[in-house]
C-alpha cells in the first residue's frame, strides 16, 4: 500500500514539472506581412520625405508562462531593399543606388541579446535589445527598444529607431544636380506583427 503510494506521489510530481516545462517551452512565431508596417522618415534641404517597406519577413522564438512573456531567444527581421517605396520614381531610384541595392538586395536585424523585459502599466512588456543591423552590406550593432504585445496567438512589436546613413557608410541621396540634399540623420518606424507557427 506503501509503495503504491509513494509511486502515485512520484507520478503526481513527474506530471507537474513535465507540465510546468511545457509552458513554458520556446514557441516559434512568423511575420506577417500584411498585418506589419515599417518606414523610414528623413530630410532635405526642400521638404521632408518617407519610405515604406512592403516587403518584409522575420522569425521571432519566445517563452511565455500563463500569458507572461518571460523570454525572447531569437528575433529575426529583414526588408527586401528596393520594396522601400516613397511613390516618386525619381527618388525610389536614387534611393536604391545610394542603398547599392544590386549588392546588397536586403536590410536586416538579427537579435543579439535581451538585456531587459519590463512589463508596462497598459499590460504589454518594453523589450531592450541589442542586434546587428546591416544596411548596404554595412553591419553594425544597435540597442533598439520594442514595444511588445502578447496575445494568445501573436506578439506585435513596435518601436522606433534613428539612425545616420552615413553610419552605414550610404551616401544621402541627391537630386536635380544636387540641389535637393537629404539630410544624414533617418527615423525607422515600425509596427510588426509575428503570429504563432502551429496556429
Amino acid at each position: 500500500m506503501r509503495t503504491n503510494t509513494r509511486k502515485g506521489w512520484g507520478m503526481l510530481i513527474f506530471s507537474v514539472f513535465f507540465l510546468g516545462l511545457t509552458c513554458i517551452q520556446a514557441q516559434t512565431y512568423d511575420l506577417k506581412e500584411k498585418e506589419s508596417e515599417l518606414r523610414v522618415l528623413g530630410t532635405s534641404n526642400i521638404h521632408d520625405w518617407e519610405l515604406e517597406a512592403t516587403r518584409m519577413k522575420g522569425k521571432m522564438s519566445l517563452k511565455q508562462s500563463e500569458g507572461h512573456l518571460q523570454e525572447v531567444s531569437d528575433l529575426s527581421f529583414s526588408v527586401k531593399s528596393e520594396s522601400l517605396l516613397s511613390g516618386k520614381s525619381g527618388m525610389d531610384k536614387n534611393t536604391f543606388k545610394a542603398l547599392k541595392t544590386e549588392d546588397h538586395p536586403t536590410i536586416s536585424f538579427q537579435l543579439k541579446s535581451v538585456e531587459a523585459i519590463k512589463a508596462t502599466q497598459s499590460g504589454g512588456y518594453l523589450l531592450q535589445t541589442t542586434g546587428a543591423l546591416t544596411i548596404a552590406g554595412v553591419t553594425k550593432a544597435v540597442a533598439v527598444e520594442f514595444q511588445a504585445e502578447l496575445t494568445a496567438d501573436s506578439i506585435r512589436l513596435s518601436g522606433s529607431k534613428k539612425l545616420r546613413m552615413t553610419q552605414f557608410e550610404v551616401e544621402p541621396p541627391t537630386a536635380l544636380f544636387g540641389t535637393i540634399k537629404t539630410g544624414d540623420d533617418i527615423q525607422i518606424d515600425f509596427k510588426v506583427s509575428f503570429f504563432n507557427t502551429i496556429n
